[in-house]
């Protein structure tokens, strides 16, 4: 899936989710917001660097993410950190649930944006990393990072 087609727009990325997690499949999903997140949202005033999900009841939730009031909502203004509904199919959700469930893996939001008008969640089926798994992928950015500098100061 491609979040970052001429149509949508991306608001808020978990980019800490990459480096602790393996990816193996991503989904797309709705949530249900009240009118001043949306617009808290909008202005980019999210953070999904603690967020995580959550199937309740064969609901999924997501929880840890911050959204901080907007200024001009006053008493509209809800919890910051409230859990909030996601939108998938019944299917997809118990589909995760018996993988989250069996094989130990989690469910992490990696980045929200905007699709026609609609606040989406890039929703990631993620294994956690071991510490020389994280070494290692650090010394493959490296050696990457080092072959392209070599590549271009060749060039030159």
């Amino acid at each position: 899936m491609k979040t970052s087609s001429s149509n949508n727009k991306t608001v808020a990325e978990n980019r800490k989710a990459r480096h602790d997690y393996f990816v193996l499949e991503d989904f797309e999903a709705g949530i249900v917001l009240c009118g001043t997140e949306v617009k808290s949202i909008r202005k980019g005033s999210v953070s999904l660097q603690d967020a995580w999900c959550d199937i309740d009841e064969g609901e999924l939730f997501i929880k840890g993410m911050y959204v901080s009031p907007y200024e001009k909502g006053n008493i509209f203004n809800r919890n910051p950190l409230r859990e909030r509904k996601l939108l998938m199919h019944k299917r997809e959700i118990m589909r995760l649930m018996g993988q989250v469930k069996q094989e130990g893996l989690t469910l992490i939001p990696l980045s929200l944006y905007l699709k026609e008008g609609k606040i989406k969640v890039h929703l990631g089926l993620c294994k956690g990393k071991k510490i020389y798994d994280k070494r290692e992928d650090m010394a493959r950015r490296d050696a990457k990072r080092d072959m392209s500098r070599a590549m271009k100061d060749r060039r030159q």
